[in-house]
């Protein structure tokens, strides 16, 4: 299953030369607890603008440099869209993280979002594609005041709703038998 995990500000705002637009401690606290001891994905530049290795997570790299190669155990370097296939099939979850190229062409795709509404707007370069009115259903939503900035974050997951989830695997189906035929 894929998820996707991001902090966007009101202006659609996630980022600010090639990182985060932001450093909030409550909103990376949930994003360690979310998840922890999960496949994170993420674009190359992603990549690169981490701390370094997050502990406790397999980190999937996509990028479109063939030589780009990352020499550790917890790293697995992809080229395609297509080596994504395997982590949305897979039973358990695993996290789209960024950047804004990559939200942008698995958006179709996710099962399930979690979205940190930032409650202000920021300076950046990067956005977070519009969400397609319909697709996803709030599942759960709290609010916390970071301490150290105050800065008031409301934490909202959703759901890919499920009769546009149904009505997509009905039209493979669809396509599938008149292929067959």
């Amino acid at each position: 299953m894929l998820s996707i995990i991001v902090a966007i500000a009101e202006n659609n705002v996630i980022g600010k030369d090639g990182g985060l637009a932001w450093h909030i401690p409550i909103d990376l606290k949930h994003f360690k607890s979310v998840t922890y001891g999960s496949t994170i994905i993420m674009g190359r530049k992603t990549f690169e603008s981490l701390p370094g290795i997050l502990p406790n997570r397999y980190h999937v790299v996509l990028t479109r440099n063939r030589d780009y190669t990352i020499d550790h155990p917890y790293v697995k370097v992809i080229h395609s869209l297509d080596e994504i296939e395997a982590y949305k099939e897979a039973k358990e979850e695993n996290f789209i993280i960024g950047g804004g190229e990559l939200f942008r062409l698995m958006l179709p795709h996710v099962n399930r979002l979690y979205i940190t509404w930032v409650g202000s707007s920021w300076d950046g370069d990067t956005y977070f594609p519009q969400i397609p009115s319909g697709e996803f259903t709030l599942t759960e939503e709290w609010e916390a005041i970071d301490e150290k900035s105050g800065i008031h974050l409301n934490f909202a997951n959703y759901d890919r709703s499920r009769s546009l989830l149904e009505e997509k695997e009905w039209e493979e189906e669809l396509e599938l038998e008149s292929s067959l035929n």
